[in-house]
């Protein structure tokens, strides 16, 4: 018999987690303003994280591995993703802010933001084995000649900056500084399922159909509003 050779070791580092992040960015934003986003297939090194014109917004998060998340929004996407994100909760044209600067626009996009990093956050949990926690996210509306330098605590930061696309094509900029840091596969795992809100959906609908259409009990309704609400939608 021949000697079982041993696997590979799977290990998992800075631009893996930005690659998490990016693909939290994309999911939560198509699904809230339901239009297809983007990002480029390179990524910038940078020194420093900035809070740039027309919005910046941020999250620190702390546990697992320590880090910052900044989101820049041009007042073209900013608009673009509010409009359609609230298009899509069924309001109104004519009841939709005109103005990047104001409060309802900054509201939306911190609760945007926010669920962007909570779905990446589950996705650590899931796939990482390790937990972090979230601030809330802070928004600031910036005058075309200030940039904010956020600083934070890291012992040896590794800061990233990706461009994203949004279904219009205005463009946007996500930066990352967390510490240097990899994830080493000790054992095989099988990570938590991700749960599709659309097949949750499906799966509810066709079960009622089955039943006769017999009122799901209170407790499956609360989870599944309770998914919905996480969501935005």
């Amino acid at each position: 018999m021949g000697e079982t050779k041993p696997e590979s070791v799977v290990v998992l580092g800075t631009e893996d987690i930005l690659t998490s992040l990016c693909n939290s960015v994309t999911r939560v934003l198509s699904v809230a303003t339901q239009s297809r986003l983007h990002y480029s297939g390179m990524v910038q090194r940078i020194t420093k994280t900035s809070l740039k014109p027309d919005i910046g917004c941020f999250v620190l998060f702390d546990g697992g591995f320590s880090g910052l998340v900044v989101l820049n929004f041009s007042a073209a996407a900013a608009m673009e993703i509010y409009e359609s994100y609230m298009l899509t909760m069924g309001m109104p044209k004519s009841a939709l802010s005109h103005s990047h600067t104001s409060d309802e626009v900054s509201n939306i996009m911190g609760e945007l933001m926010n669920q962007i990093v909570g779905d990446f956050t589950g996705k650590v949990r899931r796939e990482l084995q390790t937990n972090i926690t979230q601030n809330q996210p802070k928004m600031l509306v910036l005058n075309k000649q200030v940039v904010l330098s956020v600083d934070t605590q890291l012992d040896q930061p590794e800061v990233r900056r990706v461009t994203f696309y949004t279904g219009k094509n205005n463009i946007f900029y996500l930066e990352l500084a967390i510490d240097r840091t990899e994830f080493i596969r000790l054992r095989d795992f099988v990570a938590e399922e991700e749960i599709d809100p659309d097949e949750v959906i499906a799966q509810a609908a066709a079960q009622s159909a089955a039943q006769g259409a017999a009122p799901a009990p209170k407790a499956e309704q609360d989870d599944h509003e309770a998914l919905l609400k996480s969501l935005g939608m």
